[in-house]
């Protein structure tokens, strides 16, 4: 269901779109592993999108500029009550991390973070992570069913572990093979020759990018910490001009609000990462804590609506036009060389991320349960969150959990 319209979004859908992506923006932890939550509840229990559908849109949200969770449901919000059903999903989804995360901010002005909070975050790490590659397995088994697609998944694997390209061009790259190697329409030679062009032209761009461009992202522009005005202007930059995600935004945020504005101290920085690893939902969030340290309440608002507006414009223009497109054979051939990449890339993600999820054998243990209880019983991924939780808060109050801290 794709219309237009408001009238396109009935209340039933609205209702469902709304109080979904609302619980998950309030309990979905990770980062990149949101997407896995997402893929559990949204694709595989609730049916909203096919996988191949939930591929094209891991592809969509990985390319474009932006928080990809976010832009991530927003497609599978307008897949599921069109136009403004993304927007409604979007908007849903975004809510509760701005308020937990200003509430928060506020609270550890006063009360710091406590034990508690952080026990149950170390037993969400190990949860997120599981269900993260749970979503990569099942989605893993459609884009990589073949051994073309399953060598595109390797090779974009191997790429981004290896190389300095970054993840727009392994995209690209991996939707020209695509081209290559799936294409059976008309003007194929045509089609293959435009393909081989554009590959030449992504690693040319690439090799001067890296080569020729200067090492420092500072330019002549100096905001003004304390106009809403010029950090409304630096947070929209941020979240028009950066791809791949929050991690990368957090280390562009880094560089420039700690390194060459010095709007923050290196704790005061690395304070408002702690509460972002408490804070559910978009990773990007942290340009609330940001802000309200700059200017306020005011800040904090101007700066999180600065940082996802790009997200919404950019993915409720795209995609009615997508969907005009995507049945075309072309389109089609450059999805299915596309779709085995993102999972590569997102492996190259989970392997990244779990060192820091699973720290001792008590994280690992929470990881087989999450993983057992998913796959064999089909236990849903709030309650799994929601027990990793407990398990984290009992782990903090028993002998062994002060046990495996010294290890």
């Amino acid at each position: 269901m794709t219309t237009s319209t408001i009238a396109g979004t009935n209340e039933n859908e609205s209702k469902d779109i709304a109080i979904t992506l609302f619980r998950l923006g309030a309990t979905s932890y990770g980062g990149p592993a949101i997407m896995g939550v997402m893929q559990a509840e949204l694709q595989e229990r609730r049916r909203w999108v096919s996988k191949e559908r939930f591929l094209e849109g891991l592809a969509v949200a990985n390319m474009v500029p932006g928080a990809t969770a976010t832009q991530l449901g927003i497609f599978l919000a307008y897949a599921r009550g069109g136009w403004w059903g993304g927007l409604l999903g979007g908007l849903s989804f975004v809510s509760p991390a701005f308020v937990i995360m200003l509430a928060l901010t506020i609270g550890y002005a006063t009360f710091g973070v406590t034990p508690l909070a952080r026990s149950a975050l170390y037993g969400l790490g190990p949860v997120v992570i599981g269900l993260f590659a749970i979503a990569l397995y099942r989605l893993g088994k459609t884009a990589a069913s073949t051994v073309p697609e399953a060598i595109i998944g390797l090779a974009a694997a191997a790429a981004l572990a290896t190389t300095r390209l970054g993840i727009v061009a392994i995209l690209v790259l991996a939707g020209c093979a695509g081209l290559l190697l799936f294409y059976r329409g008309k003007s194929l030679a045509r089609v293959r020759a435009l393909s081989g062009l554009v590959v030449l032209a992504v690693l040319a761009t690439v090799w001067w990018t890296l080569t020729s461009a200067p090492s420092s992202t500072g330019g002549g522009w100096t905001p003004n910490p304390k106009s809403l005005l010029d950090l409304g202007l630096y947070f929209l930059n941020v979240g028009a001009f950066t791809i791949a995600g929050g991690l990368t935004m957090i280390a562009f945020i880094q560089d420039q609000v700690v390194g060459q504005f010095g709007w923050l101290t290196p704790r005061e920085f690395i304070d408002g990462l702690a509460l972002g690893q408490l804070t559910p939902g978009p990773v990007l969030m942290i340009a609330a804590y940001v802000g309200y340290k700059l200017a306020g309440l005011a800040g904090a608002a101007v700066a999180a609506t600065a940082a996802f507006l790009p997200s919404f414009v950019i993915m409720l223009a795209i995609l009615p036009i997508l969907d005009r497109v995507r049945q075309m054979t072309w389109v089609k051939a450059v999805t299915k060389g596309m779709s085995p990449a993102v999972i590569g890339v997102l492996a190259v993600s989970l392997v990244r991320l779990s060192p820091a999820a699973i720290p001792d054998p008590s994280a690992l243990a929470i990881l087989i349960v999450t993983v057992i209880a998913a796959m064999a019983f089909h236990i849903g991924a709030f309650k799994l969150m929601l027990g990793g939780a407990i398990a984290g808060v009992l782990r903090s109050q028993l002998p062994l959990g002060a046990l495996t801290r010294h290890f």
